[in-house]
């Protein structure tokens, strides 16, 4: 028996962010949280707060730490997400007040300490929204990229392009020098792009399953992703949405389950036609260093068999 990789969840929740969390608070045997960080994206950060815990509640874990990491992208004005997500974020179940405290430090100085404490390549870095609060963390302790064992992201895209630009993907559009802080940070970098997410489709048959589990979690999901998959069915016709942030817990509980190949990723920054666009040099193009595992292909019932499985636990 190994030891659980322990990891900090980065989250701005977000109906796909919740079954993240949930998927990783059902195993505890591969996962050791040690803490969740939240960031302002898919809504302001007093909901993204706020939501992490009512997650935690709904699956009674009220153990795990949450820390409130940074309210604004590092040098641009917040855009956030209410028209996918809803006013709160978590549009869908019936939500309450979290009775959970925040806790009074910092996400981001919670990152820097763990990283500093932890023995060096213990702590893998889960990332479901910007990436603002582990750039700034880089920016004010650059001691600690050598210290993190791997940087797993949702975000990205290259042949599927964008989903809020048509070159950009919505966690690296509203913070872009923060994703390109971590992509030249030197630290092992896995990208769950959107085409990956967008092979997890949310039919019908498989919220049916997690559904017929019939706990209070799997209620509380369906719920959710009712209201969730409503903007991508609209916008894709496709059956059902996409379940973006919970391929980043599943890789690395099935890292089997994804294909992809080392690349160089740059982030563009500048340009006001292309800025937050990962430009993937995916056919080997240029001579620039591989700094990330993108991922391409993903066994999209194996993913949902397991997120059923997981979650079914709590």
């Amino acid at each position: 028996m190994t030891a659980p990789r322990k990891i900090i969840i980065d989250t701005d929740p977000g109906q796909d962010d919740a079954c993240a969390i949930l998927l990783a608070l059902g195993s505890p045997e591969d996962l050791d949280i040690l803490g969740i960080t939240t960031v302002a994206g898919n809504v302001p950060l007093a909901l993204t707060s706020k939501n992490a815990r009512i997650v935690c509640e709904v699956a009674s874990k009220t153990d795990i730490k949450v820390f409130e990491g940074c309210d604004r992208p590092i040098s641009r004005a917040l855009v956030t997400a209410e028209y996918v997500h809803g006013a709160t974020g978590l549009d869908g179940p019936e939500l309450f007040e979290p009775s959970m405290p925040v806790q009074p430090q910092h996400g981001v100085d919670f990152i820097i300490e763990t990283l500093r404490n932890e023995p060096e390549g213990t702590v893998t870095l889960c990332t479901l929204g910007a990436l603002t609060n582990i750039a700034t963390a880089l920016t004010r302790a650059p001691d600690i990229a050598p210290r993190v064992k791997e940087l797993v992201m949702m975000g990205g895209g290259f042949f599927e392009g964008g989903n809020i630009t048509p070159a950009a993907e919505f966690n690296i559009y509203v913070d872009p020098e923060a994703a390109d802080i971590v992509m030249k940070s030197g630290i092992p970098v896995v990208m769950m792009p959107l085409d990956v997410t967008h092979k997890v489709l949310t039919l019908k048959r498989r919220v049916e399953k997690i559904g017929a589990l019939g706990t209070k979690v799997s209620k509380f999901i369906v719920d959710m992703l009712g209201f969730f998959e409503r903007f991508d069915v609209e916008k894709y016709g496709s059956d059902g949405g996409p379940l973006h942030d919970p391929t980043v817990i599943a890789y690395l509980l099935k890292p089997e389950l994804f294909s992809g190949r080392m690349c160089n990723v740059e982030i563009e920054i500048a340009s006001e036609l292309t800025v937050g666009m990962t430009v993937v040099d995916w056919w080997q193009v240029t001579k620039r260093p591989h700094n990330a595992m993108v991922m391409k292909d993903v066994d999209a019932e194996g993913f949902f068999d397991l997120l059923t499985e997981r979650v079914g636990r709590l």
